[in-house]
C-alpha cells in the first residue's frame, strides 16, 4: 500500500550509495518498486561504484524504505555497504531509473553468472510463449553477467550483447520497471537474440536454430563427441553411458585417468546414483549450480561408464545452468560428460573459431551460438566438509569473489602460484579475485593467464603499485611480475595459504595456520609443505615441521610417487633399501635405475629437500601399491583416501615430536616403519590408509597442544581431502580448539593469490 503524500515543509531529501553485488541482479528495479511502494521520490542510477539512490520525503518514509531495504533486497543481492548523506531537498515529482553514471573509480562488485531461474525455464517449456525453446532466455534473476561484461558500470552497451539490438517487444520488457526483465542487459527472443548452429569438424553449417539442437543430440546418442559452447567457454561432450565413447574423448583430449565432470537431467536422477546430504542438494540446485564432488551409493547398479572415473567413490556432478543445457538435458533424459572444452594442461576455449582449430580433431560436431564470450570461465568444483561448502575451484557462478577488508593493502596485484593459478587485485578496501586460470604448464595457459590479468585490471581500470609473486624464481607467474617494473613481493608459498584462511574466515592474528601441500620452496630453499605456521600481524614463524627427506629426480618424483617412496625409505634404510625385495616400491625399478637412484641419493644430486606432506601422502600410497606413477596432479593422494571407502577405524600409528621449544620436528618414521610391518601382515590397503589419515590427525592436535594457539586454521591442497579435515576438525575441537576451513576461497593454490596481497600489505 502507497503511503500518504508527504508534508512538503517535512520533506528530506537521503543520499545513498550502495556498495556490494548490487548490479546484474535487478536491484534497480526492486529500489524503483520500494520507493513507489512508499511514495517516495527521486532516482536510481548504476554507477562504477554501485548503486547511488536519492530518495525525497518525510522522517517515517526515509526510514521505513532503509529498514526495508537490507530485509526485501533481490536474493542475488549482497549488499556490502550503505553511505547516507542528508542534503537539502530539491524537489523531485517523481522517482525515475536514471542513465548510468560513469565518473570515478570503478570499484562496484560484479555479479557471477546465475543459473537459470524458475520463471524463465517455464516460459522456455510454453509453447505458446514466444521464448519457447529459447536458448537464451534470462531475465534479472538468472542468465549470463561475468561472462559477458567488458566493463563497468554493467549496462548492455559494455556487453557483448551489444551487437544485438533489442526489438520493440523486449525493448518494452527492459524499459518496463514492473518487469522482471526490466533493464536485464542480456534479454533477447528469437527474433532480436544470439542463435546456435551446428557445425561439423570443418566448420561446413550442419543445421541452425532449434533443429541444430536436436541434431546435436542424434551425435550424442550416436556415440558421437559433440563441442558445445556454453557460458564461459566450450565443453566436451559425450553419453556418459557409452564406455567406448567415453574412452575415445580421454584418448583425443589426452586426459588418461583424471575424473570427468558429469550432468545430470535431474536432481531425481542424481539421487539414484549417489548419496546425497541437504547440503550437496541445495548446492546442485543453487543459482551457482556448481559440480559437486559427490559419493556414489554402495553397489548401486549404475549406467555410468566405468571410464569416467577410474577406481574413484566419487563423481562430480552438475544439473543444466543454462537454458541452453537445461533444453539438452531435456531432449537426450540421460547423463553425459560435460568436460572442459581444451587439450590437457590447456586454457578452454570461448571462440567458435578457435575452437575449431584447437578442438577439431577431438570433437565430432561443434553446437556454437553467435553471442561472445568476454573471458573463459570454467565449471566451478565444490565438495561439502564438516556440512559446510568448501570451494575447490573457483569459477562460474562464484568468480569473481570480492572480498571487504580489515585493513588497507593499497593497489596490489598478485599473480598467484603455478598450480590452479587464478590473479587478484586490491584497492579501495577490497580484493578482487579472478576465476580459475589453470596450471601455468603450457605457452596457452601462461597467456591465458596474462589476458585474465588484463581483463580483471581493465575492468577496474586499476594500475598498481606493487606486486606480489611467489618466492620460487622459475614460476611462470613469478617471471611475469618481475616484468613489469614495479615494487615486486616474493612471497613464501605455504604462508599465504594461511592469510588466505584467515580472510576467508575473517578473522584477527594471531592463529596457527597448519599449512599440507605439495610443494612450495622455503626460506631455506628447501621444499617445505608440511607446516605449522604461527602468523601474527606482521609476519609469520615456522614452529614446526615434518622431517625433510629427499625426492630423488626432483619434480619427476612429483610424477612418480615410486621415487617419493625411495627418498622415505632411504631415510630409515640408508643404501641397504634396494637389497629388501619386501619393500614394494623397490621392485618397480630395474638394477640400472636402482643404481643411479643410489648415487643420487648418497652424493644429494638432483635430489632436493622436502617436508611436504602431499609428497608423504604420494609416498605412502606407493608403499602400499596404490599408485606409482601420477597420471594427474594429486592422484595418489585421492587414491590413497579413496582407499579407505567405508573402512571404520580409530587406529593410528606411532610418531615422534622432536624438541623441547620451538621449532619441533616431527619425525614419521615410526609411521612408516608401522606401515611396512602392516604391508607384510598383508593388512589391507584401506585399514593402512585409515590408520596412515588417524596418525597425521593426531600428529595435527598434539603439534598444536604444544605451540597453544586457540584459533587453528586447515590450509593447502591436503585439506580437499575430506576424511582427512573431518576428522581433523573433529580432533581439535575435542583438544579444545576453535578450527577453521576454507570457504568461499579454495585451500589449494586457486587461494594463493588473495595471501599474496595479505602478505605484500605488511600488517594485518
Amino acid at each position: 500500500m502507497n503511503m500518504t503524500e508527504p508534508d512538503r515543509k517535512n520533506v528530506k531529501r537521503l543520499s545513498l550509495n550502495i556498495r556490494g553485488t548490487v548490479q546484474g541482479v535487478g536491484f534497480r528495479p526492486f529500489i524503483y518498486r520500494l520507493a513507489k511502494d512508499i511514495g517516495l521520490s527521486g532516482w536510481v542510477s548504476n554507477s562504477p561504484r554501485g548503486v547511488q539512490i536519492e530518495i525525497e520525503g518525510d522522517s517515517a518514509q526515509l526510514d521505513d524504505f532503509v529498514c526495508r531495504l537490507p530485509v526485501e533486497k533481490p536474493v542475488h543481492a549482497d549488499i556490502r555497504s550503505v553511505q547516507k548523506v542528508y542534503l537539502e531537498p530539491a524537489g523531485y515529482k517523481a522517482f525515475e531509473v536514471r542513465q548510468s553514471d560513469l565518473a570515478g573509480e570503478k570499484s562496484a562488485v560484479i555479479s557471477p553468472d546465475l543459473a537459470t531461474c524458475p520463471d524463465c525455464w517455464n516460459e522456455i517449456n510454453d509453447p505458446g510463449n514466444r521464448r519457447f525453446r529459447y536458448p537464451f532466455t534470462n531475465c534479472t534473476n538468472c542468465g549470463p553477467r561475468y561472462s559477458i561484461i567488458e566493463s563497468l558500470p554493467y549496462d548492455r552497451s559494455n556487453t557483448t550483447m551489444k551487437i544485438f539490438p533489442m526489438c520493440a517487444e523486449c525493448r518494452a520488457e527492459y524499459e518496463d520497471p514492473a518487469n522482471r526483465r526490466f533493464h536485464a542487459q542480456p534479454n533477447a527472443c528469437p527474433a532480436c537474440g544470439p542463435h546456435l548452429e551446428l557445425w561439423d569438424s570443418k566448420g561446413k553449417i550442419l543445421s541452425l536454430h532449434d533443429e541444430s539442437l536436436v541434431q546435436a543430440c542424434r551425435e550424442i546418442m550416436q556415440g558421437r563427441i559433440l563441442a558445445l559452447k556454453g557460458l564461459g567457454g566450450f565443453q566436451l561432450v559425450v553419453d556418459a553411458r557409452n564406455n567406448d565413447a567415453v574412452r575415445l574423448l580421454r584418448k583425443r583430449k589426452n586426459r588418461e585417468e583424471k575424473p570427468l565432470a558429469l550432468m545430470y537431467p535431474s536432481l531425481v536422477m542424481v539421487q539414484s546414483d549417489c548419496e546425497l546430504s541437504i547440503e550437496e542438494q541445495s548446492l546442485l540446485t543453487s543459482a551457482v549450480a556448481p559440480i559437486v564432488l559427490l559419493k556414489r551409493k554402495e553397489k548401486t547398479q549404475t549406467a555410468i561408464a566405468p571410464e569416467v572415473a577410474p577406481d574413484n567413490p566419487c563423481l562430480g556432478i552438475m544439473l543444466p545452468y543454462t537454458p541452453l543445457h537445461h533444453l539438452l538435458m531435456k531432449e537426450l533424459n540421460f547423463p553425459i560428460v560435460a568436460t572442459s572444452g581444451n587439450l590437457a594442461e590447456e586454457p578452454i576455449c570461448i571462440d567458435e573459431n578457435d575452437a575449431l582449430d584447437r578442438l577439431g580433431r577431438i570433437a565430432d560436431v561443434f553446437l556454437i551460438h553467435n553471442r561472445p564470450i568476454a573471458r573463459q570461465i570454467d565449471d566451478s568444483l565444490v565438495r561439502v566438509v564438516v556440512e559446510q561448502a568448501v570451494v575447490m575451484r573457483n569459477a562460474r557462478g562464484y568468480a569473481p569473489v570480492t572480498i571487504s577488508l580489515p585493513v588497507s593493502t593499497g593497489s596490489c596485484l598478485a599473480v598467484g602460484a603455478h598450480l590452479k593459478n587464478t590473479v587478484a587485485l586490491s584497492g579501495n578496501g577490497q580484493i578482487h579475485i579472478s576465476q580459475h586460470i589453470g596450471d601455468l604448464e603450457t605457452k596457452a595457459a601462461f597467456e591465458a593467464h596474462k589476458k585474465v590479468t588484463r581483463s580483471l585490471s581493465g575492468l577496474y581500470v586499476f594500475e598498481p603499485e606493487k606486486i606480489a609473486c611467489d618466492l620460487h624464481p622459475d614460476y611462470l607467474s613469478t617471471k611475469f611480475a618481475r616484468q613489469l617494473n614495479l615494487p615486486t613481493h616474493p612471497v613464501q608459498h605455504n604462508y599465504p595459504h594461511v592469510l588466505a584462511c584467515l580472510v576467508d574466515n575473517q578473522l584477527s592474528p594471531p592463529v596457527l595456520g597448519i599449512a599440507c601441500v605439495g610443494t612450495g620452496l622455503g626460506t631455506d630453499n628447501t621444499i617445505w609443505g608440511g607446516e605449522f605456521l604461527k602468523v601474527d600481524r606482521e609476519n609469520f614463524s615456522r614452529l614446526a615441521h615434518l622431517r625433510i627427506f629427499p625426492l630423488p629426480g626432483g619434480d619427476k618424483a612429483v610424477r612418480q610417487p615410486k621415487r617419493t617412496a625411495v627418498g622415505l625409505l632411504y631415510e630409515i634404510f640408508g643404501e641397504q633399501l634396494f637389497n629388501d625385495s619386501r619393500l614394494a616400491p623397490v621392485n618397480f625399478f630395474s638394477e640400472t635405475e636402482k643404481a643411479i637412484l643410489l648415487r643420487m641419493l648418497k652424493q644429494k644430486i638432483n635430489s632436493p629437500l622436502t617436508s611436504s606432506a602431499g609428497r608423504l601422502f604420494d609416498g605412502v600410497a606407493s608403499l602400499i601399491g596404490l599408485v606409482q606413477e601420477n597420471h594427474f596432479e594429486g592422484q595418489a593422494a585421492m587414491r590413497l583416501e579413496f582407499a579407505i571407502d567405508r573402512t571404520i577405524t580409530d587406529g593410528y600409528y606411532q610418531f615422534s615430536i622432536e624438541g623441547d621449544k620451538p621449532p619441533y620436528l616431527v619425525d614419521w618414521r615410526p609411521l612408516l616403519d608401522d606401515i611396512l610391518k602392516d604391508t607384510i601382515k598383508k593388512v589391507s590397503p584401506g585399514l593402512i590408509s585409515a590408520r596412515f589419515h588417524n596418525t597425521l590427525v593426531e600428529i595435527i592436535v598434539a603439534v598444536a597442544g604444544k605451540i597453544g594457539e586457540e584459533k587453528v586454521l586447515l590450509t593447502g591442497g591436503c585439506f580437499q581431502n575430506q576424511y582427512l579435515t573431518e576428522r581433523a576438525f573433529l580432533r581439535l575441537r575435542q583438544s579444545r580448539h576453535q578450527p577453521f576451513l576454507h570457504k568461499r576461497i579454495p585451500p589449494n593454490d586457486g587461494g594463493i593469490a588473495v595471501g599474496q596481497i595479505m602478505a605484500a600489505a605488511g600488517e594485518l
